[in-house]
């Protein structure tokens, strides 16, 4: 089993944070661009993969008042993750991603992953400072 994990700082309380990334309908606007989340009926989604143009079932809980999301592959439980808000001093928060790949095969290697992760949690900070300075005014 391979795991990496990510944190990054965010300029807005613990609930805006999580509520925009267990946004369904936003994850696009986060993730690496490769990967789609399409929602069936909670906590089952599907994953469709542009590298490989794969469709993956997969389990999604967010659990807001954990403010954390959880999530993994369902039949071949080839990797799994989670994202956990913290609250830190004056109203910002940090987010920590962790994923888990349990067969090699999963794994697209270190670079890969870090890149990724930095990348969406880069993402995720945009698209909160645009729902903080939207909610502004």
């Amino acid at each position: 089993m391979t795991e990496y994990e990510r944190s990054h700082t965010m300029p807005a309380p613990p609930e805006q944070v999580f509520d925009q990334a267990a946004n369904i309908g936003q994850m696009g606007d986060w993730l690496p661009e490769e990967l789609h989340v399409r929602a069936e009926r909670l906590p089952a989604v599907t994953v469709h993969e542009d590298r490989t143009d794969e469709d993956t079932s997969a389990l999604l809980r967010p659990e807001r008042d954990q403010m954390r999301i959880e999530w993994g592959t369902r039949e071949q439980g080839g990797y799994a993750g989670w994202l956990q808000v913290a609250g830190i001093d004056s109203g910002a928060s940090e987010v920590t991603v962790h994923l888990s790949f349990f067969e090699e095969g999963h794994d697209p290697g270190e670079r890969q992953v870090t890149d990724a992760l930095e990348s969406s949690l880069r993402r995720l900070e945009r698209q909160v400072r645009l729902r903080v300075d939207n909610a502004a005014g």
